[in-house]
């Protein structure tokens, strides 16, 4: 690492440490400011404290056991068979491992999820509101894009796990359906790409961020994701065409800021490993033995690989792989199965040297005259494969129509922290 890079990574480290004293973490229902009356105005008045401000959020994400990233892999791995229990010592894990009422409002994973997804929203409304009041208008339209992908990460999570979320911060916040959870993401990538076609991002904003994330490809591709989960088939198509699938976007780490999936369980043999070679796919869906996907997510003996592989390997904001088949999704769901086909195929014959990540299967294309049910079947195993780990596979396997029994709870219960806090905390899901 360059001394320019160490220097700007301390002074943001600064600003964000700065910040986490600012707020209190506890849930959502109350206000992340300061009690004793300290006064974030500074760091929120000027282009340095809002880029800090910025970069926690991709903190807040993605580092350790806390970020929201690893505690999404966590929930959904667990809970759809993905991986198993190491140790039945971690109490968390053995909850969502077990399932059922096991899973209450106490489970560690579960509250870290929902406060860090909360606190991004809440730190991502700060930065696009005081945004407005920069001159630079170019600086300031690389902030609200950049807040506004990590507030729509937040939103979508939330989303796939509970079924109804805030409305908002503050005391005793209403709830919304997780539907227009998804829907009020996507608004909220449509007003970034507002703001950065009146203003384009400045080459000094990029020039302030971690490499990796390519901010306009990734608007796209979440923006697309989350249309599929609110069943808007036809943006959903329409926002995963225009993602640049040669490109890479990524969430990168270094010697101090560590791979979360490699620091936490690839290192050790205490928290999860896959369920086995074949992803903990069975029947229909189990993988053919010579795909070469099996082979990039494990090693020889079934123990994580892929995007946890290292302490500085890459994880992607979204794989190309999500983007075809998002397009093979949407065309099924218009029952245009030419189409459907064609677009599956193309993952289906993907090798590893074509795609950017590696991530490639290799195999004969998939021929034939298919009904819709069974091309839906085939693109549901597909994403399994190509997204293994990839914290989405609980939302599929919703929206595909398994039975409850293939999964180990359906929708979470709301943690403690927010029930004690806020009076309109819905009853809790049966499973």
């Amino acid at each position: 690492m360059t001394n320019h890079n160490l220097m700007k990574r301390r002074i943001i480290d600064r600003i964000t440490i700065l910040l986490l004293i600012l707020v209190i973490m506890n849930s959502c229902a109350k206000e992340y400011t300061d009690p004793s009356g300290a006064n974030a105005d500074d760091v929120l008045n000027s282009p340095k404290g809002l880029t800090g401000v910025v970069v926690g959020l991709q903190r807040s994400y993605t580092v350790g056991r806390l970020g929201v990233y690893f505690n999404s892999i966590s929930v959904t791995g667990f809970t759809t068979n993905e991986i198993r229990l190491m140790n039945s010592g971690n109490i968390p894990e053995l909850q969502l491992f077990t399932g059922g009422n096991s899973v209450d409002g106490t489970n560690n994973i579960l509250t870290n999820l929902w406060t860090y997804s909360n606190k991004i929203i809440f730190d991502a409304d700060n930065v696009i509101r005081q945004s407005e009041n920069l001159a630079d208008r170019n600086y300031a339209a690389g902030l609200v894009a950049y807040a506004s992908l990590f507030k729509a990460l937040a939103l979508g999570n939330l989303s796939q796990y509970w079924e109804k979320i805030p409305s908002g911060t503050g005391q005793n916040v209403s709830f919304i359906d997780r539907i227009e959870g998804f829907n009020r993401a996507i608004a909220t990538i449509d007003n970034a790409f507002t703001v950065i076609s009146a203003n384009p991002i400045s080459t000094n904003f990029l020039g302030n961020m971690p490499e990796g994330i390519d901010i306009q490809n990734s608007l796209h591709a979440i923006k697309a994701r989350y249309a599929l989960f609110a069943g808007n088939y036809a943006l959903a198509l329409s926002e995963a065409n225009l993602v640049d699938l040669a490109k890479r976007s990524t969430f990168n780490f270094d010697v101090q800021t560590s791979n979360p999936i490699f620091e936490i369980a690839t290192s050790t043999n205490n928290v999860f490993q896959p369920t086995n070679a074949d992803l903990g796919l069975t029947g229909e869906f189990a993988p053919d033995p010579e795909d070469k996907r099996l082979s990039f997510y494990t090693d020889l003996t079934a123990r994580l690989a892929g995007f946890g592989s290292t302490r500085l390997t890459a994880i992607p904001v979204y794989l190309p792989g999500e983007m075809i088949l998002i397009r093979a999704e949407a065309y099924a769901r218009h029952a245009d199965l030419i189409n459907a086909l064609i677009e599956l195929n193309k993952v289906v014959t993907k090798t590893p040297a074509n795609d950017p990540f590696g991530v490639g299967a290799d195999l004969p294309p998939i021929v034939g005259t298919f009904t819709a049910a069974q091309i839906l079947a085939l693109i549901y195993k597909h994403r399994s494969i190509e997204l293994y780990l990839s914290g989405l596979k609980l939302e599929d396997m919703r929206r595909f129509g398994l039975p409850t029994s293939d999964r180990k709870r359906n929708f979470f219960p709301y943690p403690f922290t927010e029930r004690d806090n806020n009076v309109n905390t819905p009853p809790d899901p049966v499973f």
